[in-house]
């Protein structure tokens, strides 16, 4: 009696796990962050225009290749989950961590203003494309 539990449970587990998660969701690709590296120069950002998917994390990597002007990564809609204003010193790179809870299209910008003027106005913008979670799989 004792052999026919064991056998019993030793077949059943992957029939259970099968249908506990599902059978093809890849719960490691779920909760990973999205890594994107951002350059940040002299009133530009490359790239200038990022696709992520609503409701999983991103992990921003802002890397200034400047020498001497600071900038900063300024997205202004906390209704969507991104509501962001970091400093990015020049020379260093500073990483932003999200997670956006809204699909749209969404602008992100520096706004710091020097003795040329404001950096928005020079062109410093970009774009952030947030797709719905139902399209990730398509």
């Amino acid at each position: 009696m004792k052999y026919l539990i064991l056998t019993l449970t030793f077949f059943s587990l992957p029939f259970y796990a099968l249908t506990t998660y599902g059978g093809d969701t890849d719960v490691s690709t779920v909760s990973e962050a999205q890594k994107i590296e951002i350059i940040v120069d002299s009133y530009s950002f490359e790239p200038d225009r990022i696709t992520v998917t609503e409701g999983r994390p991103v992990e921003l990597m802002l890397r200034s290749v400047t020498s001497m002007i600071p900038h900063n990564f300024t997205i202004d809609d906390p209704a969507s989950g991104l509501d962001i204003d970091v400093d990015v010193p020049s020379g260093e790179d500073v990483t932003v961590t999200f997670t956006p809870v809204k699909a749209g299209e969404f602008k992100f910008y520096c706004d710091k203003k020097g003795m040329f003027g404001s950096h928005l106005k020079k062109g410093m913008e970009g774009t952030i494309v947030v797709l719905p979670a139902s399209s990730e799989s398509d």
